[in-house]
């Protein structure tokens, strides 16, 4: 057997970081916007106050790779020189096989660094190198003038690991799919069709033509999530191709089979089949195993790695009092981004069925942007339910609930709220919020203050405020 040469790696080493020769990154990458999460990120990888290696984490394709590229272009705008900076995808075959030392003291030797230069290396797709958080950890500590900074997109196997062995040495750091507002901005219409006002704690938001937001909320829906569909009519005309075949399927049958040793694929595949049709109503373990055709056992463990994939998330129920309860039989699944339901089913439209659980599923995919997803619950009993409902951590207590539409009815039959009045008086709760498909404006009903708003107007706001929000405090 004939080992990989050291003149091959330096080659691909080469070809990996052009900087090196021209001082700058390639000008595809620097032709794309930058995603809103840019500043946080970068000054995370700025922070010299703490030896940590960032750990950046997402689903595929929501362009962790692209924003690695934009801090390198923001280095070398800056004081950094090109030689101190490192990047390489440890999927790439020619690094298989070489530890994660054994790179950085191969770049170390290179460009003639010494132990206490200031160097940025970016170990991307980091996942597939065996054991990398220890391997990380003890980089960490052997060169704490370096900023390491490791991807992958398998976001809770990542940070399991990153908080077993990496406690105190990793900072992960969560990039998501596109906002609704992310998607506006990215196709230069938010300051067309949204007017801002400013106030203390947030941004309100109006929306200058309803029914033209709404067409690119469906558009969204369909593809907008993923930063490289936005700019491809090619994959917008063909999302199934594009968003099943590279981002589903090379999760499914590739990335999960290789970090958990799943051996019937095609069952894992037919379970995320069924969760995706019925993204946002409740379902059960038993309702699954028939569905699906799949013990419960091996369903918990398919449900676990497809959230460590970061495709689906669990939101589990609360009964009319928003109390917990001890067994939970039932509770909702959502996917992350609901762009996927499209790419498996075909898109949808205005009026498709679906819309309603679309509608749900990206005002909660709004949410996965935030640590507070974690309050986040759906309340049922016999004769009612709303959609989310978010209880406060030290008590437990509802603070706020809202009732998803996608649908003009509501605002002129109150009977479509009977639901959400019932729970409003059980939790002493004084407003809330529902959303319709165009209407917006505030009513009194049964003595409880009901605001109206669009689902896409409301979905813009929720995004963008909790960008905001997210630059404003930072990572805490």
């Amino acid at each position: 057997m004939i080992p990989i040469s050291e003149k091959e790696i330096l080659g691909r080493l080469s070809f990996d970081n052009p900087w090196w020769e021209n001082g700058e990154i390639e000008s595809r990458f620097n032709e794309l916007p930058r995603r809103a999460y840019f500043p946080i990120f970068f000054e995370l990888l700025k922070d010299g106050s703490v030896n940590r290696a960032a750990i950046l984490m997402g689903p595929r394709r929501v362009g962790k790779t692209v924003l690695v590229y934009h801090a390198i272009s923001e280095l070398l705008s800056g004081s950094v020189s090109p030689a101190q900076i490192l990047y390489l995808s440890l999927e790439t075959p020619v690094y298989t096989g070489l530890s994660l030392e054994k790179i950085a003291t191969t770049f170390q030797r290179l460009h003639e660094h010494d132990r206490d230069s200031k160097l940025y290396i970016f170990f991307d797709e980091v996942q597939y190198h065996k054991d990398w958080e220890v391997h990380l950890k003890s980089l960490v500590d052997s060169f704490p003038n370096f900023k390491f900074v490791a991807t992958g997109s398998a976001a809770a196997a990542l940070k399991l690991k990153s908080q077993e062995s990496g406690a105190g040495r990793f900072t992960d750091f969560l990039l998501p799919p596109l906002t609704f507002s992310e998607y506006l901005n990215f196709i230069g219409q938010a300051e067309n069709l949204i007017d801002v006002t400013v106030l203390d704690e947030h941004h309100e938001y109006e929306a200058t033509d309803i029914n033209k937001l709404n067409e690119h909320f469906i558009d969204y829906l369909n593809f907008g999530g993923y930063p490289e569909a936005v700019f491809s009519p090619t994959v917008q005309k063909d999302p199934t191709r594009f968003i099943k075949s590279d981002i589903i399927d090379k999760v499914l049958l590739r990335d999960l089979p290789n970090l958990y040793g799943v051996n019937d694929i095609q069952e894992l595949n037919k379970l995320f089949t069924v969760i995706a049709y019925n993204t946002g109503q409740e379902i059960s373990l038993e309702q699954l195993s028939q569905g699906a055709g799949i013990s419960k056992n091996t369903l918990k463990r398919y449900i676990t790695y497809l959230e460590a994939a970061f495709l689906i998330k669990i939101v589990n129920r609360v009964d009319n009092n928003a109390k917990k309860f001890t067994r939970a039989t039932t509770f909702k699944v959502y996917l992350t981004n609901p762009s996927m339901r499209a790419a498996l089913f075909g898109p949808v439209n205005d009026d498709s069925d679906a819309m309603g659980a679309l509608t749900e599923t990206a005002i909660y995919s709004q949410w996965f942007h935030s640590s507070a997803m974690e309050n986040l619950y759906y309340a049922r009993w016999k004769t009612g339910e709303v959609d989310l409902v978010y209880l406060v951590d030290s008590s437990q207590q509802p603070i706020w609930c809202i009732e998803v539409k996608w649908s003009d009815l509501p605002y002129t039959d109150k009977r479509k709220l009977s639901s959400l009045i019932e729970f409003l008086k059980k939790n002493n709760l004084s407003e809330s919020l529902v959303t319709t498909k165009t209407i917006k404006g505030k009513k009194e009903i049964d003595s409880f203050e009901i605001d109206f708003k669009p689902s896409s107007l409301h979905t813009y706001s929720l995004g963008a405020n909790l960008h905001e929000r997210i630059e404003r405090r930072g990572l805490s």
